[in-house]
């Protein structure tokens, strides 16, 4: 996929030490497969504005550009801060890999210290760039880390839609990504998660929504997401993300997606 991954995929168990004991339902399966297998175009470049709403309403507002593009079953993304000028020439970059054995790689680039800084999995549950999405929710999350339970239909915004339930099959998955589980809301006409709320190891939740999207060349992008963290009904911090100047499955050079280019910028 290529707008933010989290986009793309959003159980009942009893917790044994540190091994779930759960019940894959296969509709619900069927259903997140098809989530995973939605064209999302070979490329995306589209700028992006970063709201960072903070508990008293202050904002901050940061301006970036992101690519994305497929490279056979892997995708590779990079998106690059233009302002303002505390985060000016941070940069990005992650190898989101089909291969579900291997661990996806990502790296942060901070001009202040000019180095490349390898993300370690350990560390992929915290914010990125003082967000309220992780480093963690950058990358698609692999299917058969999960067990998935069709709750109920549904709408959402008047069009017909699925609330799966997403329960981690074991503790990596929850000390990786930091959630319990996840549930979701799926579009019946486009398979895209357009809802979700995710379960914090500490309390917390996070519920995702897509206020906006359309269809560009036959692939459904997002022109609008949300981000909420809540502990109780007390909002902690909102991240609004609009998307602009969305180009679909226009040529790209592969040498974008390098941390040589990380540290040279746009």
């Amino acid at each position: 996929m290529k707008q933010p991954m989290w986009i793309k995929v959003a159980i009942v168990g009893i917790l044994f030490s540190c091994t779930y004991i759960h019940a894959d339902d296969a509709r619900a399966r069927m259903i997140m497969k098809k989530v995973d297998a939605r064209d999302d175009g070979q490329t995306i470049q589209e700028d992006m504005q970063m709201i960072l709403i903070d508990k008293s309403s202050k904002k901050r507002i940061r301006y970036l550009k992101s690519y994305s593009k497929d490279f056979g079953k892997d995708e590779y993304r990079i998106l690059f801060f233009k302002s303002p000028a505390d985060v000016k020439n941070t940069g990005f970059l992650t190898y989101d890999y089909d291969d579900s054995s291997k661990d996806d790689d990502q790296w942060l680039y901070l001009p202040a210290l000019k180095k490349v800084k390898r993300i370690p999995t350990a560390d992929k549950s915290g914010s990125f760039m003082g967000s309220d999405f992780s480093y963690f929710d950058m990358t698609d999350r692999d299917l058969e880390d999960y067990d998935f339970k069709l709750l109920k239909e549904t709408k959402v915004r008047g069009k017909p839609a699925w609330v799966i339930e997403a329960l981690p099959r074991n503790q990596r998955v929850v000390k990786e990504s930091g959630y319990m589980k996840t549930i979701g809301i799926v579009r019946k006409d486009n398979y895209v998660v357009v809802r979700s709320i995710s379960f914090l190891k500490n309390g917390k939740k996070k519920y995702m929504d897509i206020a906006k999207l359309h269809k560009q060349n036959g692939v459904w992008v997002s022109d609008e997401m949300t981000m909420i963290t809540k502990k109780g009904k007390r909002i902690l911090h909102k991240t609004i993300l609009k998307f602009k100047n969305i180009k679909v499955n226009k040529p790209l050079p592969d040498s974008i997606f390098t941390t040589r280019r990380l540290e040279k910028g746009i």
